[in-house]
């Protein structure tokens, strides 16, 4: 099954901060939800794994990302990702991310992502893995944002006479997917919709 996902997200810092967290991979894993890189084999070859919890059971993926291209002129990043689990599930994403200005303070984070998954993962259906990425990709996008946001902070000299800055805080990063929550949120999210249809 194919799903393709293509998103605009605000990311509270200008583009210069944001492309520290887009272009640096290690840094860029911490956004997703229980994903971490477990090996640097060359700048454009990575080991790593992600974790889904349902309830008391946690799903573990292990895979491999390529950085297929990388250009910090027009801060863009297209990648590919391919990861597997022990139950037979198998799934692929090329990604395209870019970067654009919208002003000194701010900016998009435009993404369009090819996604193919199989194994039992593939049963869900289109529909429904559009509404899992979709939530995925928002706390990813929320994650990327606050990283780009404390960048920016530390990166701005303190005005004259200005307290100086606090600690830096603790390092930003996603929480844990759970696939209880999520399934709970799809089932509320159907039942508002249709008694809204209804109404």
């Amino acid at each position: 099954m194919e799903v393709t996902i293509d998103k605009q997200y605000p990311v509270a810092a200008g583009l210069d901060a944001a492309w520290q967290v887009l272009g640096n991979i290690n840094e860029l894993a911490t956004c997703m939800p229980g994903a971490q890189i477990t090996e640097e084999i060359d700048p454009t070859h990575y080991k790593g794994s992600v974790r889904v919890k349902v309830g008391p059971a946690v799903a573990a993926f292990a895979g491999t990302i390529e950085v297929l291209a990388m250009d910090p002129q027009a801060h863009t990043l297209r990648l590919l990702g391919k990861g597997a689990d022990k139950g037979g599930s198998s799934a692929s994403m090329e990604l395209t991310a870019s970067l654009v200005a919208v002003d000194a303070g701010s900016s998009t984070l435009a993404g369009k992502a090819d996604v193919i998954v199989n194994g039992k993962f593939a049963q869900f259906g289109g529909r429904m893995m559009s509404s899992v990425s979709d939530m995925i990709l928002a706390q990813f996008a929320e994650v990327f944002s606050q990283k780009a946001q404390a960048l920016q902070g530390a990166a701005e000299p303190a005005a004259e006479g200005a307290a100086p800055a606090a600690a830096p805080a603790a390092p930003v990063v996603a929480r844990e997917f759970n696939a209880l929550g999520l399934v709970w949120a799809l089932i509320r999210n159907f039942f508002a919709g249709l008694f809204g249809r209804r109404s």
